[in-house]
């Protein structure tokens, strides 16, 4: 009984093991030539505001490089812890490419309790690569036409608490917004393909 045990777990340890051994293949796999390029949708929306360390980023500030937008508030229980976290393991797998040639930039919602000091403890929170991943604010009023501009659906209630959409956009090098992710549609290996398919493109 306990040789049949033992040999049963070695079956299913080896299974373990050669499905991690599958996905990390297929992480690392490269774009072929068969891929087909993102879609162009669009110029995207522009938008001057406040980083986490206080310092005024523009979209123009970014160009030449590829950018992923996300827009987030720190209070947020529902789909921002789920999907943050997304990003930063992303992040981690873009290596010397984050930064350098792949950008984030998550704007908070709720720019009345957002400080730059709470983005920054935010940031922190969720291990990302500053200044490769940007923490955003501004006036509400601005915040507000930005997330209309980018089709994002946010609502605040009397209490304090926002329903919000979580709309993750990708813009390539010269300002083009090529695709977007909406709410638990997000794959995070989908998404890093789609950001080095952007880095790679001439």
């Amino acid at each position: 009984m306990r040789a049949a045990l033992v040999l049963g777990l070695v079956v299913l340890a080896s299974v373990m093991l050669a499905s991690m051994s599958l996905v990390d293949r297929l992480r690392d796999t490269p774009l072929t030539s068969q891929d087909q390029p993102l879609p162009k949708i669009a110029p995207a929306p522009l938008f001057t505001l406040t980083s986490q360390d206080g310092a005024p980023i523009s979209l123009a500030d970014l160009r030449g490089k590829v950018v992923a937008v996300t827009f987030i508030f720190t209070l947020c229980t529902a789909t921002c812890p789920v999907l943050t976290p997304m990003m930063s393991l992303v992040q981690d797998q873009l290596g010397p490419d984050f930064g350098s040639k792949v950008v984030f930039v998550s704007i908070t919602i709720d720019p009345e309790r957002d400080t730059p000091e709470m983005l920054k403890l935010y940031a922190q929170m969720y291990g990302a690569d500053v200044p490769g991943w940007r923490f955003l604010t501004g006036p509400p009023s601005m915040i507000a036409d930005l997330t209309r501009r980018y089709g994002v659906f946010s609502s605040k209630s009397a209490d304090g608490d926002i329903e919000h959409s979580f709309l993750t956009s990708i813009i390539d090098r010269r300002g083009i917004l090529r695709v977007q992710y909406l709410g638990v549609r997000f794959d995070p290996q989908e998404f890093r393909r789609d950001l080095v398919s952007l880095v790679k493109e001439r």
